[in-house]
């Protein structure tokens, strides 16, 4: 799963692409100020949407490791 995400990533520059609104904003803020608003931008729509992600699979892995922890304890109190 890592090494899918991994690829996307790195493999595919169209990730680093905005909705219409933002472009238009970078493209008409690009003249006046150089290319670092869209950078940024780029940066801030990824952190946005990554950390949604990041905080369900920690919550699943946690789900899981204590699902798993309380189907051994029943187990092993029944033996």
């Amino acid at each position: 799963m890592l090494s899918l995400l991994i690829v996307f990533c790195l493999g595919n520059t169209d990730l680093l692409a905005q909705c219409a609104m933002c472009r238009a904003s970078v493209e008409s803020n690009l003249s006046e100020t150089g290319g670092g608003i869209g950078a940024g931008l780029n940066t801030g729509i990824l952190y946005l949407m990554a950390i949604p992600y990041i905080l369900f699979t920690i919550i699943g892995v946690l789900w899981y490791r204590a699902s798993k922890a309380a189907k051994r304890n029943k187990v092993q109190s029944l033996a």
